[in-house]
């Protein structure tokens, strides 16, 4: 550290730092396991980069006295030995301190070797400092790694587990009875049956994380099950749940006509996430309150048919659920359609997706029209508007009445959109649908919109665009084309 006083340059070495400010040093030095801005659904559930954990592995070795205090406040500076491939892990138990352990193996592309294996099972032995463990567990045999978490575990604080399954989502792991983690934080688990986790999970009341993901078929749960699960969960910040597949239509019936009988109340829980039917969905959001939910992502498989009122009743009545920016992705297998706070926002406010069946060209129109509808008010703070398209061009919906309707459908949810966004393969659909009818006021559709960007030459725009731009400008909203953009 270098100081000038008087024209001379006069130096204090860091050794004359006081053990308190060290400690301060120290601290700020820690990396952040998750990126400012990082919005990866995935790396967000895993928790990060968790090689970032060997920072303090430099500072012991500078001298004793930085090494005593690093190590005397290994709680407060997040100080972890962690447990993954290739680490001398016999070695780091006999030779360390007794520090909090992170056992870290979810690299999908590589496999454990026998030394790995014996290094996981040496660590699971030291269960009582087991901070946190996360798991993709690729073996048909790695069922005795779950199988050694059938104990106590005092100071866990974060499980990922992920086991290997059949083409249908089935798994035959399960959470050992015995399990039990009192100070559990989150938990994120995939493929695994939940009610046969819960029992496992009831100690664990302080959870702030709860993702189950990919939940086999054999393995669905009513609405209200899920209520009465959560309910004992007040803590929770973040919930998923997805399964994998549809079950049996009698099945699903079954559940969707059982009564309601549980009303959560959420109250700390900013984001919430869903796969599945919508019928689900639906029976579900009117028992929950959420009041302080900032980012919904739903997700919803093939169907024929769909009601969402009760989805956009839920998303009206979010209070935090404000975006200025939309999108509308096409492609191949579905739609999406994406809102986002403000310009240069990384995380979406809310995410809907719906699958489409290959070559089910109306449908993706038809869809995107009903995944617009539920925004109800929450759209009139929309003032730019993106639509895209991915995949052959065999994809894009074929043109009629019917897919004009839609289209305005979609374009009249968003009545405050100023600038609007179209790629070359919709142009022609849009430019049509954009034109006013006989008895149809100009606008009908879009009145605030000032821009109309094109991300096409001039010479493609297709000229059924004039008589849309010279119907505004005889109204006197004048709307200005920039191609290119």
């Amino acid at each position: 550290m270098n100081t000038v006083r008087r024209n001379r340059l006069l130096k204090t070495f860091i050794h004359f730092l006081d053990d308190d400010s060290l400690l301060n040093i120290f601290y700020y030095c820690r990396p952040a396991l998750l990126d400012e801005g990082d919005d990866n659904e995935l790396v967000i559930l895993q928790g990060g980069a968790w090689d970032r954990e060997y920072w303090w592995y430099k500072f012991v070795q500078v001298c004793r006295r930085w090494r005593y205090l690093i190590f005397g406040s290994v709680f407060h500076l997040g100080v972890s030995l962690r447990c993954t491939y290739g680490a001398p892990i016999a070695d780091m138990l006999e030779h360390s301190p007794p520090l909090p352990l992170l056992i870290d193996y979810i690299d999908e592309d590589r496999g454990l070797s026998e030394e790995d294996e014996k290094g996981m099972m040496l660590a699971f032995q030291h269960r009582d400092r087991v901070r946190r463990i996360r798991l993709l567990l690729r073996h048909q045999d790695s069922q005795k790694f779950v199988l050694a978490m059938g104990a106590k575990f005092p100071t866990l604080e974060f499980l990922y587990l992920e086991p290997p399954v059949d083409d249908n989502g089935n798994t035959g792991f399960t959470l050992p009875e015995t399990f039990r983690a009192p100070h559990l934080r989150h938990l994120v688990l995939t493929y695994f049956a939940f009610p046969m986790v819960f029992a496992s999970l009831a100690p664990a009341k302080g959870l702030i994380t709860l993702s189950l993901d990919q939940i086999p078929a054999s393995a669905y749960f009513s609405p209200n099950s899920l209520l009465q699960w959560v309910s004992l969960m007040p803590h929770l910040q973040t919930l998923e749940i997805s399964f994998h597949s549809l079950p049996n239509p009698d099945v699903e019936r079954q559940y969707l006509d059982m009564p309601m009988m549980t009303h959560v109340t959420l109250p700390n829980l900013r984001w919430f996430t869903f796969s599945g039917a919508s019928a689900y969905l639906e029976a579900l959001l009117p028992q929950v309150m959420t009041p302080l939910l900032e980012r919904l992502d739903v997700h919803f498989f093939h169907q024929l048919t769909v009601s969402l009122a009760n989805l956009k009743q839920f998303i009206s009545s979010a209070s935090n659920f404000r975006f200025t920016r939309a999108s509308l992705l096409f492609h191949e297998d579905g739609v999406e359609l994406e809102g986002t706070p403000r310009e240069g926002t990384i995380m979406s406010a809310l995410f809907v997706s719906v699958d489409c069946q290959e070559y089910e060209h109306g449908r993706q129109v038809y869809w995107a029209a009903q995944m617009c509808g539920v925004l109800g008010p929450v759209s009139s703070t929309v003032v730019d508007l993106a639509l895209f398209h991915e995949g052959s061009e065999l994809f894009i919906p074929i043109f009629n009445l019917a897919t004009r309707i839609q289209w305005r459908e979609v374009l009249k949810s968003f009545n405050n959109v100023k600038t609007l966004r179209l790629p070359e393969a919709f142009l022609w659909d849009l430019s049509l649908s954009l034109q006013v009818s006989d008895g149809e006021s100009p606008m009908e559709v879009l009145p605030e919109l000032k821009k109309l960007r094109c991300n096409a030459s001039e010479d493609d725009i297709p000229e059924t665009f004039d008589a849309f731009l010279e119907a505004r400008e005889n109204a006197g909203f004048p709307v200005m084309l920039f191609c290119n953009a």
